[in-house]
């Protein structure tokens, strides 16, 4: 088994002002299916009102993220799924619920994690 993260940035969820409501329902259905069928890891929205930090090895804290980075915004979630394959069609399952496509990639594998 191993971790998926399905994600989206902000600017890729162009909905219309009277469909948020159904997306947040269907968003909500997906993940509660994922709940059930025991994939479910975590998800969740980065909080755009809350700036981030960059915080320094000795402690050190810097306003802002690394200046040379996009900006890291949007949606996430993480399941624990036997293949790919599996991985895929949960997110294609979340991009229909979102309206938005999503971006699908493996964490490698730590066994002291």
């Amino acid at each position: 088994m191993a971790k998926y993260l399905i994600s989206f940035p902000s600017a890729a969820m162009v909905v219309p002002d009277d469909a948020w409501e159904a997306v947040g329902r269907d968003a909500h259905a997906v993940i509660e299916e994922a709940k059930a069928a025991g994939v479910y890891v975590f998800g969740g929205g980065i909080d755009e009102d809350v700036p981030p930090v960059l915080v320094a090895a000795d402690g050190a804290v810097a306003e802002g993220g690394y200046p040379w980075a996009p900006p890291i915004d949007g949606g996430f979630t993480v399941l624990e799924l036997p293949s790919r394959e599996d991985a895929v069609a949960w997110a294609a399952r979340i991009a229909k619920a979102c309206r938005c496509s999503q971006e699908l990639r493996v964490f490698q594998f730590d066994p002291q994690s």
